[in-house]
Formats: structure tokens, sequence, C-alpha cells
């Protein structure tokens, strides 16, 4: 079986990466997508929420979604978790399957600074997603390597812990937010309007 592995803190999880997830599926570019939701993610500052809240989120948002998976893999591998070791883990973990990176394109503009990129360029194939303001020429792309046709979402995970855009999370992730007092939310009374 073809996975794509699309990693991340998902802090928290939106609509944009459950609907990119659902795309490359229904597009076929791969059988099922594995959310990585991660511990620690190498490229940024360790995050004070709490790795459980986060994964809870993610299987909320998930719920009901065919071939959308939400892993916690990452979970018994070393920290920081780096992609490199996340695939090839995978890989001897789960050898009936052909395991391809889901990455964004403002991703793919530095990743080659990526630990052991190359290696991974090596071994795996790897799908970028469209971003904001972030272009890909695929001329320049390697043969492993495809841009996918999927919807732009103006959205990210920070605006959402600020208080910006919270309608871009599921009605059932953002009752999650509020019951456990996460982001700052508990000030939002549950009949607020958190659109400006």
């Amino acid at each position: 079986m073809r996975i794509g592995v699309y990693g991340g803190t998902f802090n928290p999880i939106h609509i944009g990466h459950t609907s990119l997830a659902q795309s490359l599926v229904e597009q076929h570019m791969v059988d099922e997508v594995w959310l990585m939701v991660s511990p620690q993610n190498p490229m940024k500052q360790p995050t004070a929420d709490d790795y459980q809240h986060r994964l809870n989120m993610a299987r909320i948002a998930t719920r009901g979604m065919a071939h959308i998976r939400v892993s916690d893999f990452e979970r018994s591998l070393p920290l920081p978790s780096y992609t490199i070791t996340t695939l090839n883990s995978l890989s001897h973990e789960y050898p009936q399957h052909q395991f391809t990176l889901i990455i964004g394109a403002d991703n793919w503009q530095r990743f080659g600074h990526w630990y052991q990129a190359d290696e991974i360029l090596r071994r795996y194939s790897v799908i970028i997603y469209r971003r904001p303001l972030f272009d890909i020429d695929p001329h320049t792309l390697p043969p492993n390597v495809s841009i996918a046709d999927t919807p732009l979402y103006d959205v990210s995970s920070t605006e959402i812990r600020n208080r910006q855009k919270l309608k871009m999370t599921s009605p059932d992730v953002l009752k999650y937010i509020r019951t456990h007092h996460l982001y700052f939310c508990h000030t939002i009374s549950a009949d607020s309007n958190p659109e400006p």
C-alpha cells in the first residue's frame, strides 16, 4: 500500500490539514495518509502544549474520514523527530508498505537544510503541496518529487492559537480546545464569534 506520511506538530490540527490529506487520497496519489503527530519538531522551538492533547484533537478531527489515520509512531522514537529516522523506522516496521513524504512548498524551499535531506530523496518519493506565497518550478524537481494540485487554505495553527480563524477548526476540535482551556480559549465564551 502507498502511504503518505504527513508529519507535523498539528498544534492544533485544522481544516487545511484534513482537506489536504483527503485530496491526496481522492487524487490517488497515495492510498492512505498517516498524520504523524510529532512530539518535537527539530525545526521549531519545543512546544509547551501537551502532546496528548494534540494527538486527541487530530483523532477527533479525522473521525469518520476514510483512509486518513492518525499515528503516534514518533512517540517511541528518539527526540528530536528527524524525518529520515521516522521514514526508515516505518519502512522497517511495515515492510509491506511504500512510504511517501508529504511536505509543503515552504518546507521544500528549505529542504536542503533538513537532516540527511539527500538520504530522504535517495530512498523515498516526496509529494509537495502548495502553500500561499511559495511557488515551486516543477522543472527543477528531482524525478521522485511531484507537486500535488491541492486546495489552498490561508490558515496556520499559529493563527488558531492566537484566537484568529478559529472557524478553520472542526466544531468538535474547537469544543475540545474550549473544554481543556487550550490556547487561552478559556477567555472565549461558547457563544462568541471568534472571527474579526
